[in-house]
C-alpha cells in the first residue's frame, strides 16, 4: 500500500497580499522543517498558517499530512477533509482523498477507504497509485467479510451447542425429578404396606392374648340337681 506526502507551494490569491504572505511564510517554514524530519515542529508552523487563514487549503492539507506522519490519524482525517472541501484544483483535491483512504485502510476501515479512493479517482482518473490501493482495499474488504462470516458462523455453532447442552441438562434434570418422585411414591407405598402389616400383626397379637387370658380363667362347676 503506497502513500504520498506532497507539499504544494501554490497559494490562494483570493485574499489580501499581506495575509497571503503570512500564510506563505508559515507554510514555507513548515515545509523546511518537514523535509528535515522535524514533523512536530512542522505541525506547529502549519497550525500557525491555518490560524492566519483557516480557508487556506494548502495549510490544511500540509497540517493533515504532518498529523498523519505522527499517527494522529483522526485529527489528520479532519484536516484532510477540510483541505478537500476548500481545494478547487481537482488534482490537489485528489491528493487529500488519497491520503484519507490510506489512513482508513491502515485501520482496516475498508468501506471508508474505498469511498475515499473512489473520490480521489473522480478528481484524478489517471492516478495509478490510487487505483492500485483501491483494488487492494477491495480484496482486503472481501477477506475481512469472509473472516467475519466465519466468526459469525462459529459464534452461531457455539450458541447452538450451548443451547443443545442446556436442553440436555434440562432434560436430565427433569428425568431426575421424575425418578425422585417415583422413588418417593415407592417409598410411601412400602411404608404404607409396612404400617398395614404391623397393624395386622398387632391386632393378631392382641387377639391371641385375649384368647390366652380366657383359657387361664377357672371354670365354675356345674351342679347337677338330684331328682
Amino acid at each position: 500500500m503506497r502513500t504520498r506526502y506532497i507539499l504544494f507551494i501554490i497559494f490562494s490569491l483570493l485574499f489580501s497580499h499581506a495575509v497571503a504572505q503570512t500564510d506563505r511564510q508559515m507554510i514555507r517554514q513548515g515545509n523546511k522543517q518537514y523535509r528535515k524530519g522535524n514533523v512536530a515542529e512542522a505541525e506547529v508552523s502549519y497550525r500557525k498558517a491555518v490560524e492566519r487563514n483557516e480557508r487556506n487549503p494548502q495549510a490544511n492539507y500540509n497540517l493533515g499530512n504532518s498529523l498523519m506522519a505522527q499517527r494522529k490519524d483522526s485529527l489528520a482525517i479532519s484536516q484532510l477533509e477540510k483541505a478537500a472541501k476548500l481545494e478547487t484544483n481537482p488534482l490537489r483535491r485528489a491528493q487529500a482523498y488519497h491520503n484519507m483512504g490510506v489512513i482508513c485502510q491502515q485501520h482496516r476501515m475498508f468501506g471508508e477507504a474505498i469511498e475515499a479512493y473512489k473520490e480521489a479517482l473522480r478528481n484524478n482518473p489517471t492516478d495509478n497509485e490510487t487505483r492500485y490501493n483501491l483494488e487492494l482495499c477491495k480484496r482486503q474488504q472481501k477477506e475481512q467479510q469472509q473472516d467475519q462470516n466465519q466468526q459469525n458462523q462459529q459464534n452461531k455453532d457455539n450458541k447452538d451447542n450451548k443451547d443443545k447442552q442446556d436442553q440436555q441438562k434440562q432434560e436430565q434434570k427433569q428425568d431426575q425429578q421424575k425418578q425422585d418422585q417415583q422413588q418417593q411414591k415407592q417409598q410411601m407405598s412400602k411404608e404404607n404396606a409396612e404400617q398395614l402389616l404391623n397393624a395386622a400383626m398387632q391386632e393378631e397379637k392382641q387377639t391371641q392374648e385375649r384368647m390366652k387370658k380366657a383359657q387361664q380363667q377357672p371354670q365354675k362347676r356345674r351342679l347337677e340337681k338330684n331328682w
